[in-house]
């Protein structure tokens, strides 16, 4: 049995795909499903239980429930929550009291951290246990995910679990996120209903429009990873999981222009001030450590993967993974 929360959204209903496509169908997944169409993503898969995160964890303490792996990608995504009580609650304490379970019945249990953790990026994007603890998370979602990175780490839970540190992933499923979904299905849809899109000014000294550079990843890549350290049960840790290229949102707008067959229509807009102090203008996975454990999984090109998407998923009247 693998549990997978967070089921319902995008990277874990792409999960869900992936799992039934390698032939596991005793899932019990967790989540809730709300009013933005995220029952959709859970179409065509196969599935044993559907929960949701307060009754998994009771399920859990009265032992009805026995999995042998949980891939834990519930949590409170929005960048722009503002109140850190919540995603405390939401993300940190719900993430130990599933990892303390994990832990104490030997259970696999692989969970999704964020690249957010680096803040600005003074101190670099490596996944070494030194550096967690000086990091400076920018908003309450970031230090969420880095108060348990940091707990784990002080405490050696870390060595018996995986945290990955997701860079900025993109692809199918994510369509319910709304304005938290990615650049690319934005930017699709910007350019079928005007012909161009727009993109964030740069304001910061020396970095130019359309120069703030990202480490996108395909959530393919990033479920085929997973499988990895599902199959590489010796491999624990904190790492992070992006390509470990950096690529700035002008390659990125052409890869999208390319991918749909029009020529490139860019207007740079000013970066709305509420998120210019916590605005990160590069971000680039260190994979030293990943290549260490024996992960050596070869990453998408950004073109390549946009392409996929685009023509794949986001030109089809069905565009669901």
């Amino acid at each position: 049995m693998i549990v997978v929360t967070g089921a319902a959204g995008f990277i874990g209903s792409v999960l869900v795909t992936c799992l039934n496509a390698a032939g596991h169908d005793d899932l019990v997944l967790v989540d809730t499903l709300g009013d933005q169409d995220k029952w959709k993503n859970l179409r065509a898969k196969s599935f044993s239980q559907l929960l949701t995160p307060d009754q998994f964890l009771i399920d859990l303490a009265e032992g009805r429930l026995a999995p042998d792996t949980i891939l834990h990608m519930g949590a409170l995504t929005d960048t722009g929550e503002t109140n850190a009580d919540l995603t405390n609650r939401m993300n940190t304490e719900y993430t130990k009291t599933v990892a303390l379970w994990a832990i104490e019945h030997s259970v696999r249990f692989i969970y999704a951290s964020s690249a957010s953790v680096y803040g600005n990026g003074d101190f670099g994007f490596s996944d070494s246990e030194e550096l967690t603890p000086k990091l400076l998370p920018m908003n309450p979602y970031a230090y969420s995910k880095w108060l348990f990175d940091a707990q784990a780490t002080a405490a050696d839970w870390t060595d018996n679990i995986v945290g990955l540190r997701f860079f900025n992933v993109f692809g199918p499923n994510e369509y319910h996120k709304g304005r938290m979904a990615s650049v690319v299905w934005h930017a699709f849809n910007q350019i079928k209903a005007t012909g161009g899109i727009e993109l964030f000014q740069s304001h910061k000294e020396g970095c130019p429009d359309g120069g703030q550079a990202r480490d996108f990843i395909y959530v393919a890549d990033l479920c085929n990873v997973i499988f990895w350290f599902m199959e590489h049960p010796e491999a624990n840790g904190i790492f992070n999981l992006g390509t470990g290229k950096a690529r700035t949102f002008n390659d990125l707008a052409a890869a999208i222009f390319r991918a749909i067959g029009t020529a490139p229509q860019i207007k740079f807009v000013p970066t709305p001030e509420k998120y210019r102090k916590s605005y990160q203008y590069f971000t680039e996975a260190d994979l030293t450590k990943l290549r260490e454990v024996g992960c050596d999984y070869e990453f998408s090109t950004l073109e390549d993967t946009v392409n996929n998407y685009i023509t794949v998923f986001l030109q089809k009247d069905n565009p669901y993974a």
